[in-house]
């Protein structure tokens, strides 16, 4: 499914016809191309006997928790593209409705979830979701959208459908969502949503192999260090 642009200019968000047809900035077609799609499938497939038992063991936690393990929802994607994203489950049935009722009881929470679209706090997220968030953990099962061509391994991060209209930027829609990225690695927990459009501009002008390389490393800090949301 892919989102019209009419479809997003009356959601009141920044008009992106222009941008669809707009070559990446600062970068050669060659990366941003083909070559970022062939690491991207290369690393995955290598790191499948490894990642996989890691999942297999984490939704049996999940499960034995009391929930389905598994969790999709509707994403856009590059070109305003919608797919499915798949994650660990990380927050209790009826998530919504809970956030709904959450949000309409405490006026605090709901000005920082109109700001930063998160809360520090999250009725909604299990203990073990907690540990899986803070670990990103959660993220794995996102390595079949990778390699279904939804997403890349680094590039922005994946925006929910009702979030279009507040997003102020374009560079998003140039891109793949990412599994991780400039703005994951970032000081996220302190940032607006608002602020995303900034990393993901950022991202875009300087893309390259080296970008993505030095991404991957920090990455791989937040994970060790259990600093995700």
């Amino acid at each position: 499914m892919t989102l019209q642009v009419n479809d997003v200019n009356h959601r009141g968000a920044t008009p992106v016809a222009s941008a669809f047809s707009e070559a990446p900035n600062g970068l050669t077609k060659l990366y941003a191309g083909s070559v970022k799609r062939g690491l991207d499938m290369l690393l995955v497939v290598l790191s499948l006997p490894i990642v996989l038992p890691i999942i297999v063991f984490l939704a049996v936690l999940v499960a034995m928790d009391g929930h389905n393990p598994f969790y999709t929802q509707n994403r856009v994607g590059r070109h305003g593209r919608i797919f499915r994203i798949y994650k660990l489950r990380t927050m209790i049935p009826n998530a919504k409705a809970s956030l709904e009722s959450y949000l309409a009881s405490d006026s605090a929470a709901r000005a920082e979830w109109e700001a930063n679209q998160k809360l520090r706090n999250d009725p909604r997220i299990t203990r073990l979701g907690k540990l899986l968030r803070n670990s990103s953990l959660d993220e794995l099962p996102q390595l079949i959208n990778v390699l279904k061509g939804d997403m890349s391994l680094i590039g922005p991060r994946p925006m929910m459908i009702e979030q279009m209209p507040i997003y102020p930027g374009v560079a998003y829609y140039l891109l793949r969502p990412g599994v991780s990225g400039n703005w994951q690695v970032s000081d996220r927990n302190g940032t607006t949503f608002a602020a995303r459009a900034a990393y993901d501009t950022e991202y875009h002008r300087d893309l390259s192999l080296w970008l993505d390389i030095k991404i991957i490393v920090r990455t791989l800090i937040v994970v060790l260090r259990g600093t995700g949301c």
